[in-house]
């Protein structure tokens, strides 16, 4: 199975793309980044067609989104959730499934604990995908989020059955 898990952000949104079988692996991922100068709708279109593009060359059979967390600043979450908006909306215009995960549930799947520092996810993440080189922390939580929903659907390989 090829899954998409995306990290929501109106600067930088990371993305991330796995196969699950033989065994897991990254296809692809990266961060889209936005000019933090320009408008919100342009950022928002940067980040609509960007992910467009990366669902066009990988096709995958399901998308899993960071779910929003309990922002301090109500206008950081205002913009969060736009950028979630056109997020979703390139999944369903893609006619994927779209899961959405608590940040906590993610890392909990990943690392066996809900409150896990960035950095541990990352380790894991890399861990888990056999990577070499560090991704981006945006990047490895939305590989993180791939890998959650992998595990949930009981798609992922032996090797890796820690992940609830």
């Amino acid at each position: 199975m090829i899954i998409l898990g995306v990290d929501p952000g109106s600067h930088a949104t990371g993305y991330g793309v796995i196969r699950t079988s033989p065994v897991a692996r990254m296809l692809a991922g990266g961060v889209i980044r936005t000019n933090a100068r320009a408008p919100l709708a342009d950022r928002l279109l940067t980040i609509h067609d960007a992910l467009v593009e990366v669902i066009a060359g990988h096709d995958p059979e399901a998308m899993v989104v960071e779910d929003l967390f309990n922002a301090r600043n109500p206008r950081s979450a205002l913009v969060l959730g736009h950028a979630r908006g056109v997020i979703l909306l390139a999944g369903a215009r893609a006619g994927l499934p779209v899961h959405e995960y608590a940040p906590r549930d993610i890392k909990k799947a990943v690392t066996g604990n809900g409150g896990a520092a960035k950095e541990q996810v990352r380790f894991m993440v890399m861990r888990l995908l056999g990577l070499r080189e560090e991704p981006p922390l945006d990047q490895s939580d939305a590989l993180a989020a791939a890998l959650a929903y992998a595990g949930r659907s009981r798609r992922f390989p032996d090797r890796n059955q820690g992940l609830a």
